[in-house]
């Protein structure tokens, strides 16, 4: 019995790039040894134990054979005399291929290292057609090294499209790996590859009909350049998301919020990561009101665009009082949207605003004897008054 460390642990220290999960094959033996040494089964497809101390995985050698669509169409052969490289040629890519023994000596079969070093992703087989979940994980490591990807290969993700494996997608594996694409250096490539090979249009139709949404080249570049943009400042992948798909409110919002919602319900994406997004999108346009605000005495101040009660109207429906932090995330979002304009956003504007009414609690209208219905109307009624005498909107209006 040997044991190797293989898989992205090996290609990630070969790269000095942190990770903190290590995976291991264990060659020559079967489940009744590794039993016997305290390992616990864990697999339900393939013979996988957790070690007895580190409970790091440990995998039996083994070799695929597929038998019907999908990701988990395979037949599994798992035995002593399945060898390393036999186990190795199951994997996707040749630099995930490679294995480290105890005494760091490097197995390395399908020539990992030299594509790690060029910076390629390459199939190590044929066999790369019959996972669909493998383009989703390609594109995903072009977000990740800015690596590029072997003709041979996209000729492949290709093929699969083609086929109709990439519809044998499981959702809780596209939006697995969608974001954690999102949270990588660079996000826009994990799209860029998924259009590339056709992908894109067969999972995410609302995101590839952005790039038909307007004759002009640019326009079509717009969503993805702003992503790259924004993963320049932020890592948070639900701001990310959101500026991700807030161009699909742009023909009209309508049409728009139905596009976004439906993208969310076919994949399981989270409450917050939904909401944020759909308020990015429905208030784009009342934004972009704001941003044509003229600028003076060199600073970010408000013309008089607004009455208080309009201001207050947008604050609650944007729940700014009762979710600040949410309302914090869409300010951003909004910034890093408008990444592509002549001037910034004016965030000001809301940010001095929230502050202002946030000031008029509910308290200090109990305090006065205010009581049910009438807290609400004597609380607003309040904040409107303290926005108007900020001198931040025209209260005539």
């Amino acid at each position: 019995m040997k044991i190797y460390q293989v898989g992205g642990a090996v290609r990630d220290k070969l790269l000095n790039y942190p990770n903190k999960d290590r995976d291991w094959v264990v060659v020559g033996a079967n489940p009744d040894m590794l039993l016997k040494l305290g390992y616990t089964p864990v697999g339900r497809d393939f013979p996988v134990f957790l070690h007895p101390t580190t409970h790091e995985e440990y995998a039996l050698a083994r070799t695929e054979r597929k038998t019907k669509p999908g990701y988990t169409g395979f037949n599994v052969y798992a035995a002593p005399d399945v060898t390393l490289t036999d186990d190795l040629l199951r994997r996707d890519l040749t630099i995930n291929a490679m294995a480290l023994d105890s005494n760091g000596e490097l197995t390395d079969p399908f020539n990992g290292l030299s594509d790690l070093r060029a910076g390629i992703l390459r199939h190590v087989s044929s066999a790369f057609v019959e996972d669909p979940v493998r383009i989703l994980r390609v594109a995903r490591f072009t977000a990740r090294f800015d690596f590029s990807i072997a003709q041979e290969t996209l000729a492949l993700m290709a093929k699969m499209v083609k086929n109709g494996e990439v519809d044998a997608l499981v959702a809780e594996r596209v939006w697995q790996e969608t974001v954690r694409a999102l949270g990588e250096r660079h996000p826009q490539q994990f799209f860029e590859v998924l259009r590339s090979c056709g992908a894109l249009a067969r999972i995410f139709p609302e995101i590839d009909r952005l790039f038909d949404v307007q004759q002009s080249t640019e326009y079509c570049s717009k969503p993805l350049w702003c992503l790259q943009q924004a993963r320049l400042k932020t890592s948070d992948t639900q701001i990310l998301f959101a500026v991700l798909t807030y161009d699909l409110a742009q023909e009209t919002i309508k049409d728009g919020i139905e596009l976004l919602e439906a993208l969310c319900q076919r994949y399981p994406v989270p409450n917050q990561y939904r909401d944020l997004a759909i308020l990015v999108a429905n208030f784009h346009n009342n934004y972009q009101q704001v941003s044509r605000l003229k600028f003076f005495e060199e600073k970010l101040l408000a013309s008089k665009a607004f009455s208080p009660e309009k201001l207050l109207e947008l604050l609650q429906q944007l729940d700014a009082f009762r979710r600040p932090q949410r309302f914090e995330k869409f300010l951003f979002t909004m910034e890093l949207c408008g990444c592509n304009a002549n001037q910034p956003y004016p965030l000001e504007i809301f940010r001095s605003a929230y502050e202002m009414a946030r000031q008029v609690d509910v308290a200090a209208v109990l305090a006065d004897g205010f009581q049910k219905a009438t807290i609400g109307e004597e609380l607003r009624r309040r904040r409107v008054q303290a926005l108007a005498l900020s001198g931040m909107v025209n209260e005539s209006q």
